[in-house]
């Protein structure tokens, strides 16, 4: 996910997003565990897009409350 499309959420569809990157990231944990993980980049990616989510959200709450 690009950083120009999670500008282009709101804080409630961003918060939807996390979870689910979050739960994917969660199932990402158990195939590598379990040796059953054939890609491997998509840990990366993932921990890349959570961290972009919570950086907008953390933006758009605090334009939100200036």
């Amino acid at each position: 996910m690009k950083a120009v499309e999670v500008r282009a959420l709101t804080p409630d569809q961003l918060k939807e997003e996390l979870l689910k990157l979050k739960k994917e990231q969660f199932n990402l944990r158990f195939q590598r565990a379990t040796g059953q993980m054939e890609k491997t980049h998509r840990v990366n990616e993932v921990r890349k897009d959570i961290a972009r989510i919570k950086t907008m959200l953390r933006e758009k709450t605090a334009q939100a409350g200036a």
